[in-house]
């Protein structure tokens, strides 16, 4: 009998991204479908479906993992609040398995990518971790004791929300100041009117102002990052999302800050290292959330 496998799903608001995945990891098989536009959930779960029978046509998944832009409920059936797509309580996994008649699971997608860097990328080697996306916005995840931490009502670890200037820029999450405000994508153009990658390759062909960014970018990070290893003192600090290609360019100084604002004893052997897996983590995490979800029922 050949192995079993199950599907990982990734829902963006542009994307979606599904692929079959063995008990080890290994996809077997991926698709990419564009997400209907506007992203109604009927529209978008029947988009899901059909994806997922282009990568299944023997109909041979054993259970579902999908990860969507925002809260979910902790019993990862409800997506809470997707701003992205317009969603509010949307009863995902109840309409995924009564469609596909296999059983699913969802969860949020920063801690679905967290969850695929423990299982396969830059985290594997680590029991306790934190991730953080910077991108758009500043997502994350918390990896404690080997498994996620979603705390009693499923939507912890919203680790770029932490507050770093009290008076700060407004966010969408109602908080001022907060991390995702100084070091996100919409944080840079904000301040500098420019993108990511074109301070990236202003720094990288000797631009002085570019390069001064940068290093003061790695600072203000290593500020947010102090208050989270105080409160987890994980083994590791990984980063990644799209501004994570330049991390050679802010790491030096994020990292002097942190062993300047944090106490020994509290980074003890503490790694930052920048995430593996590129754009297919969330996909990888949900492949795992549906094999960890399989084997709880049984």
């Amino acid at each position: 009998m050949s192995e079993p496998y199950v599907i990982g799903v990734d829902l963006g608001g542009t994307a979606i991204k599904m692929g079959r995945f063995s008990p080890k990891g290994d996809c077997l098989n991926a698709v990419t479908w564009p997400t209907p536009q506007p992203p109604y959930p009927e529209a978008v779960l029947k988009a899901v479906v059909q994806g997922i029978q282009e990568l299944d046509p023997d109909d041979r998944a054993i259970a579902i993992g999908m990860g969507v832009p925002g809260p979910v409920d902790a019993a990862g059936r409800v997506a809470r609040r997707a701003i992205n797509l317009g969603w509010y309580d949307v009863h995902v996994s109840d309409t995924l398995e009564h469609l596909t008649a296999k059983p699913t699971i969802i969860g949020n997608d920063a801690n679905c990518a967290g969850l695929g860097e423990a299982w396969l990328g830059a985290g594997r080697q680590f029991q306790n971790l934190i991730l953080l996306t910077l991108g758009t916005g500043v997502g994350g995840a918390i990896i404690l004791n080997g498994e996620l931490f979603v705390g009693h009502d499923g939507t912890a670890g919203e680790l770029g929300l932490i507050t770093l200037d009290y008076n700060g820029a407004p966010c969408n999450s109602g908080n001022r100041g907060s991390l995702e405000q100084h070091v996100s994508a919409q944080a840079i153009r904000r301040r500098l009117g420019c993108e990511p990658h074109e301070l990236d390759q202003r720094a990288r062909q000797g631009d002085t102002e570019a390069i001064a960014f940068w290093q003061q970018y790695g600072r203000e990070l290593a500020a947010g990052i102090a208050s989270l290893v105080y409160v987890l003192t994980p083994e590791a600090v990984i980063i990644g999302g799209g501004i994570s290609a330049g991390s050679d360019l802010f790491f030096p100084s994020m990292i002097a800050e942190l062993e300047e604002r944090v106490l020994p004893t509290s980074r003890s052997n503490l790694q930052c290292l920048r995430a593996t897996l590129g754009n297919q983590a969330g996909m990888v995490g949900a492949a795992k959330l549906a094999w960890q979800f399989v084997k709880k029922q049984f």
